[in-house]
């Protein structure tokens, strides 16, 4: 069937749905284009959740995308609930769905607390309406307590101190970020937390909940007028049990190069899914907003049938906390070199990291043009010299052997 003619059906409303949908236009498709979210909400872009509209610096962030323009069928509060790809149908409580290809872009749901979920006071950060609960909370400046010290949790610690609330952190590992950074790298950063007036508690397990207090595993008792939990997400694709449809480890959709899930005219992109990189020879799964922005461009030429889009960035993304811009490009696992440029305990620095001589992953606190040269340098392969690398004073494009 010609691409013109073809119904493409997209699930998830998020960044990486709505590019799509943007994309597929882009790249000259005139079929139809739907695009079904399980929120109600006009989509909505996420990073400012934890950054202005949880202070009430702004009360939404509803995409500058006109959809009507665009000819793309927006139909929201419609949650799918399975797939019967034999059948090309989409399960959903208001009836089937049909389409000839579809797009998975269900991104990513926060991990629960055992235990935690149905206490009072107890919150997660991942939609709207999380934001617009927590706004409250934190304009009375309650006691705050944070489970888990990782990207989000660094950043509602943040905003939560910028409002004036009492927080303590509470990681269950021996440092925060220790699922993404090595110990030498994530070290300095424990005392960003103290420096903004925030405790930070390692080796701390949370034993169980209760209104207004939260019990650690060593008895410690913390009084909690909210308790925001971030240990993590995984994939949202409980809806795809029984399709067929091959997930790996974590749940996520194993796509292909081209972000072709396992079963025919069905493609995966963002939180969701996992993708081969021929730059670092193993699958990746990337949880950033990058690569929900990226992906879309890949999914769109393939639908179309342009010539074969292969997926491969250099994985990106960006975390602002305790007043300083980190910056992250690249993949740093099985890199055999590291490389420092200035002094961590000062308020602009960065980490290189080399494999046989080439860059990797580059991570920049409050140095942006270090992060935007490394990453051209990660695309290009290009050899680096590591003594010159490591002198801060040196553009690190300099460094090039």
């Amino acid at each position: 069937m010609p691409s013109g003619q073809r119904n493409v059906v997209i699930v998830g409303a998020g960044m990486a749905g709505v590019q799509t949908a943007v994309a597929l236009r882009e790249h000259g498709f005139t079929g139809a284009v739907t695009l079904l979210g399980a929120e109600p909400h006009q989509p909505y872009d996420r990073p400012p959740l934890s950054k202005a509209v949880l202070l009430g610096k702004a009360e939404g962030s509803a995409f500058d995308v006109d959809f009507e323009a665009l000819g793309v069928s927006l139909e929201l509060g419609r949650e799918v609930t399975g797939l019967r790809p034999a059948d090309h149908e989409l399960d959903t409580a208001e009836g089937p769905v049909p389409y000839d290809v579809l797009v998975v872009a269900t991104g990513a749901e926060p991990v629960q607390l055992p235990g935690a979920r149905s206490v009072p006071g107890v919150h997660l950060l991942r939609t709207l309406d999380d934001a617009e609960r927590l706004r409250p909370v934190l304009a009375e400046q309650h006691d705050v307590v944070v489970v888990g010290a990782g990207w989000i949790g660094a950043e509602f610690a943040t905003a939560a101190r910028e409002a004036g609330c009492r927080v303590t952190v509470v990681e269950a590992a021996e440092r925060p970020l220790a699922g993404a950074l090595p110990a030498e790298i994530a070290a300095p950063m424990a005392t960003w937390y103290a420096d903004a007036g925030a405790k930070l508690r390692t080796h701390a397990r949370v034993e169980r909940i209760e209104p207004g207090v939260v019990h650690l595993d060593d008895g410690t008792q913390l009084p909690a007028g909210a308790v925001v939990v971030g240990i993590g997400a995984r994939p949202a694709t409980r809806w795809l049990a029984g399709s067929g449809i091959e997930l790996g480890a974590h749940q996520e959709v194993l796509a292909d190069e081209r972000l072709r899930s396992s079963v025919p005219d069905v493609y995966a992109v963002g939180d969701c899914s996992s993708f081969p990189s021929g730059r670092y020879g193993e699958r990746l799964m990337v949880h950033h907003w990058d690569n929900a922005l990226q992906g879309p461009r890949t999914v769109a030429a393939n639908i179309v049938g342009q010539t074969p889009a292969v997926y491969d960035p250099v994985p990106y993304f960006w975390s602002e906390q305790f007043g300083r811009f980190v910056q992250y490009a690249g993949h740093h696992e099985g890199a055999d070199t590291t490389v420092w440029r200035g002094d961590p305990a000062g308020a602009a620095w960065s980490v290189c990291w080399l494999k046989d001589g080439a860059l990797v992953a580059v991570l920049a606190v409050g140095k942006p043009r270090d992060l935007a040269q490394g990453r051209k340098l990660i695309q290009s392969g290009a050899a680096l010299d590591p003594e010159l690398l490591a002198d801060p004073a040196r553009p690190l494009k300099s460094a090039v052997a």
